[in-house]
């Protein structure tokens, strides 16, 4: 750690989960020390399908990227009024799906191996 660290507050003006140009899940939070501001996270979250180094080691991640992937947003808020596919049964709805695209988020199957190693 260096000497110039310092300890402030600072309010989160915005909490964005995205996918941005780049298509990989990411997230980080616009912080305002009152009058200026700094961004805490942008870290790789998730990485989708074709891309190298894909695999499913984040449920989080692949759920929150895959309900994007399927309402066709690239951020999280604008989820908020989107229609999609839903495969479903009374009590229960098994998968979600995009809207025009053969594109489907199934947990159970997506997730089976992850949950049975649990």
């Amino acid at each position: 750690m260096s000497n110039n660290i310092e300890i402030k507050n600072a309010i989160i003006k915005k909490a964005i989960i995205t996918t941005d140009e780049s298509h990989m899940l990411s997230a980080w939070l616009e912080l305002d020390y009152g009058g200026s501001f700094q961004a805490f996270g942008w870290y790789k979250l998730y990485t989708p399908k074709p891309w190298a180094g894909h695999s499913i080691s984040s449920i989080a991640g692949h759920f929150i990227y895959s309900c994007m992937e399927i309402a066709d947003v690239v951020n999280w808020e604008d989820l908020k009024g989107k229609t999609i596919r839903v495969k479903s049964e009374r009590t229960k709805i098994h998968a979600i799906g995009h809207i025009t695209k053969d594109i489907w988020f199934e947990p159970a199957v997506d997730f089976k191996e992850i949950w049975e190693e649990m």
